[in-house]
Order: structure tokens, then sequence, then C-alpha cells
């Protein structure tokens, strides 16, 4: 198995911080724990930022602790760069792994460019926003989260809406950092999907990260999204690197009862 690169691994992870935002953050012995009121893993979770970041029961038990205070459930992001002792910590500790996902990267093609038919925001316009939301669906339909997340953004952003036959159909974030554009949360209208709109969406992207001076663009997505990775492959994306969460479910308390986290919100036991 070839080594994970953590340099690579950390200037994609840091700049994730940056384009992805939480609205907390808290550190705990070379790990940062992030929280957005649930919303996304990314921005809810425990992520390594120390290369050997170790777990041991106390430190499991505090960041526990920090995601319960929230009622948020616990996370745990393994990207290769933690020491390799922690992930059998934190299946001890009764965490479940979930959804293996793959961080790639791509040198950016010179000759993409933009759609026009695609329109480039610079800030979240409401329309944008409950689109986007809406197209995620399940627990990334929050509108509301969503536009905190976004608006928190600082640096150099677009927002992007694909408008087909006159009407708003596909979405898409790009972050623009050090030499680096992010792609965040890439979406098509669900009854127009498999029309080529994704590639249409990023290519353009690309070619404004490239104009606001990035060499090489970034992504994460699901392992077994077979979709996705044809289609990321195709405009020259590699796997930089594979990562995996630890999670728990958000009914939990670690005295070992059970109360749910609307619950708590609503002021329940």
């Amino acid at each position: 198995m070839t080594a994970p690169d953590r340099e690579l691994i950390f200037a994609l992870e840091s700049r994730l911080v940056n384009a992805w935002p939480s609205f907390e953050v808290e550190l705990a012995d070379g790990w940062l724990v992030r929280f957005a009121e649930g919303y996304s893993k990314r921005a809810n979770a425990a992520t390594p930022i120390l290369p050997g970041a170790r777990l041991d029961p106390a430190l499991v038990d505090g960041i526990l602790s920090a995601f319960e205070a929230r009622g948020v459930a616990p996370c745990f992001r393994l990207t290769g760069i933690e020491d390799p002792d922690a992930d059998a910590v934190l299946a001890e500790r009764g965490l479940a792994l979930y959804d293996a996902s793959l961080g790639m990267v791509a040198p950016i093609d010179p000759g993409f460019a933009r759609d026009t038919s695609i329109r480039l925001d610079l800030a979240p316009k409401p329309a944008w926003i409950d689109a986007a939301a809406a197209a995620y669906g399940g627990d990334k339909s929050n509108r509301v989260i969503l536009g905190r997340i976004v608006r928190l953004i600082r640096q150099p952003a677009v927002f992007a809406t694909l408008v087909l036959d006159g009407h708003p159909s596909a979405w898409g974030l790009a972050v623009a950092e050090r030499g680096f554009v992010g792609l965040y949360d890439i979406v098509v209208a669900p009854d127009l999907r498999g029309l080529g709109l994704g590639r249409r969406l990023v290519t353009t992207l690309m070619a404004w990260g490239r104009e606001a001076g990035a060499e090489r663009a970034y992504l994460q997505m699901g392992e077994a999204n077979e979709v996705a990775d044809g289609l990321y492959r195709s405009l020259g994306f590699t796997t930089a690197y594979r990562y995996t969460h630890r999670v728990m479910s958000a009914d939990f308390r670690l005295d070992g009862t059970v109360a749910t986290a609307r619950a708590r919100a609503a002021g329940g036991s």
C-alpha cells in the first residue's frame, strides 16, 4: 500500500476548513473539532490536523462530550495522517464505520472555458441557496443552515447556476485559495441527471478557478458514487487520499442513557 502524501492531504484539508466554514471550532490534542448544527459531515467532525495525531479513551470521551453538548451526532474523519491505531480506538468506543470517501485532485486543463449558460455570482443569492438545498434533499435540505455556512466564506468564491431552457437546473460552488480551487456540492436537478450538466458545471468552475490563480482543482466525493467517479476521472481527477468516517448515533449520552438532539433542543430530557 502506498503511503499517504501527508503534505498534500494537509494542503487540501486546510483549504476545506476555510472553504466550508463551521460555526464553532475546538482544538483537542492534534484534532480539529468543528460544529455547524449537524449540517454536513465535513463541518461537524473531528479531523486530525497533526501528523500522527493520537486518540486515547479520555480524549475520545472529551470530544464526544463536545458533540453531546451541542446535540450533534459525533463524527470522526480519518484522513490517513492520524496515528494508525486511531481507528481501532474509535471502534472499541462503539463508533461505526460510515461513508468511505475520496479526496481527488486534478490539474486545470487550459482548454476549459466558461459555459455562457452558467451564471456565476460572487455572493450566495437567496434563490441559489433555496434551489441548491432543495436539489440536495435529505439531511442537506436545510436552506437556513446552508445559507449561514456559505455566507461565512471569506476566500474568493463563485456560486454557479446552470440555466437550461430558461430554468435553473444545476448548481455548484467553487472556492479559490493559494493555487487550488475547491469544488463543493455540485448538484443537478434530479429529473435532469444524465444529460451532461454536471460536466458543464465542473469545467466552468475549473475555468473560473484558473482565472482566480489556481493551477489545480480538488473535491471530495463518496467512494461508492460510480457516476461521479467516472465524470471526475474523465476530467483528469485522480485520488489524492481516501478517508473514512467513524460515527455514533445522535441518540446517545456518555452515561448510557438515550436523549435525542431534538428533545434536548426543545428542553426535554
